[in-house]
């Protein structure tokens, strides 16, 4: 009996020596102070525990990890601007397919209900650029005219979209998504009047400078405060949609994934799927081609009756068959936009971790009384960090690294002039300054990967890379976008 009791009595003695159960562990209490968290009569400090983030609509978790960058095979144009390197890419969430004239349609339409009233300009300088299809020796006018709106091609990738015009997107698709949770979660009245910088937007929310209308306060623990907005902290609210890194969409798009057991990847890829050839070798599907793109000259589709991609242009964005990862078209169909500037060897200046070129630091601009203020679009108005906002840091010292470590110290400076304090600032060494003309290398130009349906095959391996300008359109250019994946990089 008494050597039964034993275990008990040994567990009541630990306990009892340390205090009894310990409730830090469970995030009940601090670590440090001792004070309990979410208590009132403590003061009110919030800690939300065990939250995992959610996947946004129409997107994936693409599990990071790191994977050699860069050329998997012959560089037949001998350009040296993928040099092969080894990276580490946190995970991160990817759309799954490209963004479609319906989804780009959907855009136009909330700024044309938003701006048009009094700001019609803002609408026009979203609209894509259908006239990208026009070709001076072919008859491509059915394109220009059907191809963005008519609901056969609802499901096709959009077109003749800038880098900037991307950007924007992604920015509205942040704030429409953590819209629709708060509504969802009955937190605000879903508002269809918003005109012009007074719209949902998340950082305006998050800072009180927008306030919809309440339905469902959320009550805060503050004693001095009766209710409060969700904030950050919550873990309720999607962080920003953005264009994903050249690294990350390198990454996603080889899709290694399902080439690894045990950290050993078994078979390297030139293409998002195993192997060197176009055709798929399932037996169901053999010789099927697993991409649109061009076979030869004058072969955009192949034989009536056979067509090798049935895809004489673009295709519908969930074509063919998705890659370990679940992403459509990662080769072909069109190339798509990338956040990184373009440098022929960027691959040997950028870091291990997380590579990308084009940093632009900024920060919130605060009025005369400490607030933020929001600019005509109902965004945080933003600015460019200064030399005093830097002092005494290590890691930057200036707003601008769009050309960091790119090229030698006097190509900065005016040419000749021998004050170098007289600085021109960034994209300064591109300027002809007889001429004013800019190189076709400066900080406006910008990635972008894939392959599309009027490219050969060579272009379709997730490491080539081209470039340009970020104020043009192409009718074989779209882009998809990517989140930031937050906390574990499994998941729960």
């Amino acid at each position: 009996m008494i050597m039964r009791l034993f275990p008990a009595l040994l567990i009541a003695l630990i306990l009892w020596g340390c205090g009894g159960p310990d409730v830090t562990s469970s995030g009940k209490v601090s670590t440090t102070t001792g004070w309990a968290y979410n208590d009132p009569e403590n003061g009110g400090f919030e800690v939300k525990t065990a939250v995992e983030q959610e996947e946004g609509p129409g997107q994936v978790l693409v599990e990071g990890g790191t994977f050699t960058m860069g050329r998997v095979q012959d560089d037949i144009l001998y350009e040296w601007n993928n040099v092969p390197r080894r990276v580490t890419i946190s995970s991160f969430y990817m759309d799954i397919t490209e963004i479609r004239n319906v989804d780009y349609r959907e855009y136009i339409n909330w700024l044309n209900r938003v701006f048009n009233m009094n700001n019609p300009q803002v609408v026009r300088a979203a609209l894509p650029d259908t006239l990208v299809w026009r070709d001076p020796m072919a008859y491509n006018e059915p394109y220009v005219e059907y191809y963005y709106r008519h609901p056969s091609f609802n499901e096709y990738p959009v077109v003749g979209v800038n880098w900037l015009q991307a950007q924007d997107y992604c920015i509205w698709r942040t704030d429409r998504v953590n819209e629709l949770i708060l509504v969802d979660m009955g937190h605000i009245e879903l508002s269809t009047d918003q005109q012009d910088e007074r719209n949902f937007n998340t950082e305006s929310y998050i800072y009180g400078l927008y306030t919809p209308n309440i339905i469902n306060p959320i009550e805060s623990l503050n004693p001095n405060v009766e209710s409060r907005l969700i904030n950050v902290e919550d873990g309720i609210l999607l962080p920003k949609y953005r264009l994903p890194t050249e690294a990350e969409w390198e990454f996603a798009a080889l899709g290694l994934v399902g080439n690894t057991v045990d950290e050993l990847v078994w078979e390297r890829r030139t293409f998002p799927w195993n192997g060197h050839n176009v055709r798929n070798d399932d037996p169901r599907v053999m010789g099927q081609m697993r991409a649109n793109f061009v076979r030869g000259k004058g072969d955009m589709m192949g034989v009536a009756g056979s067509l090798n991609d049935a895809g004489s242009i673009t295709v519908p964005v969930k074509s063919y068959w998705a890659n370990d990862y679940g992403l459509f078209c990662m080769a072909g169909n069109v190339n798509e936009w990338v956040q990184d500037v373009y440098r022929p060897m960027s691959f040997n200046d950028v870091s291990d971790f997380r590579p990308y070129r084009g940093n632009q630091f900024d920060k919130m601009t605060i009025d005369a009384n400490g607030s933020p203020v929001i600019d005509s679009l109902g965004r945080l108005r933003r600015e460019k960090i200064t030399e005093a906002d830097a002092e005494g840091r290590f890691n930057y010292r200036k707003s601008d690294y769009r050309n960091y470590q790119d090229g030698d110290k006097e190509s900065v400076f005016e040419s000749g002039e021998q004050d170098q304090s007289v600085y021109l600032g960034s994209g300064s060494m591109y300027v002809n300054n007889e001429t004013e003309r800019m190189s076709l290398m400066n900080d406006q130009v910008r990635v972008y990967k894939g392959g599309s349906w009027k490219d050969r095959a060579y272009w379709l391996s997730p490491g080539e890379r081209r470039f340009l300008i970020e104020t043009e359109s192409r009718d074989d250019l779209g882009f998809r976008c990517a989140m930031t994946r937050v906390g574990t990089p499994t998941g729960l």
